[in-house]
């Protein structure tokens, strides 16, 4: 299974921020940023880098830049992933997918999608909450209709029946996730999970 669960002590301490409950919009920002650095570092680690001869100031060198980088923000609890990319990966080009979750059936209903061209990018797509897969596999369908072959997904917290969807839906595509949890809801949530973390992020409860 294509799935990588970070175990760094700064991504378990930042995650534990995130499920407390106590912890206010502000703060729960800030966390999903900082916790989001670390699994950017791993999603990237086989990203191909060009080489290119630098002048350091006491001799020349060989130099590495990494290739290009498409960011695909799932709204609205991706954004609370963005800054961190755009922070490491200041050349990142941003797109955009919008679907919300019926909740009566957990299925994913599209709204918007707007990304740049695909085709030659490392694409990662920003899905924090990976609970039934509905979202982030309509989200790499859409990634892919628009030429992407190299997709990585960053989650915050994945549920075993997310992971097992990406799995008959795109075993292709890498997931990066700081957390596996136990399971879902009634309501499919993730359980222990972190709550909705859009309402979260921006103070909507």
């Amino acid at each position: 299974m294509n799935l990588t669960v970070i175990d760094h002590p700064l991504t378990r301490h930042y995650l534990t921020v995130l499920r407390d409950q106590s912890t206010e919009p502000e703060e729960f920002r800030a966390a999903a940023r900082r916790l989001t650095y670390t699994l950017v570092m791993e999603a990237t680690k086989n990203v191909p880098l060009d080489t290119a001869p630098i002048q350091t100031p006491l001799e020349e060198t060989t130099g590495y830049r990494i290739r290009d980088i498409v960011a695909v923000a799932v709204l609205r609890a991706g954004l609370g992933m963005l800054d961190a990319v755009i922070d490491l990966i200041p050349s990142v080009r941003v797109g955009f997918a919008g679907v919300q979750r019926d909740e009566e059936t957990a299925m994913p209903m599209e709204y918007y999608f707007k990304t740049a061209d695909l085709s030659s990018a490392h694409v990662l797509i920003l899905e924090p909450m990976l609970a039934t897969g509905g979202s982030l596999s309509w989200a790499v369908d859409k990634a892919k209709e628009n030429d992407a072959v190299d997709i990585t997904a960053l989650c915050v917290v994945a549920a075993p029946a997310g992971v097992q969807r990406m799995y008959e839906d795109h075993p292709d595509t890498r997931i990066v996730a700081a957390a596996m949890d136990r399971d879902l809801s009634d309501q499919y949530y993730i359980r222990p999970g972190l709550g909705d973390m859009g309402d979260r992020l921006f103070g909507t409860l």
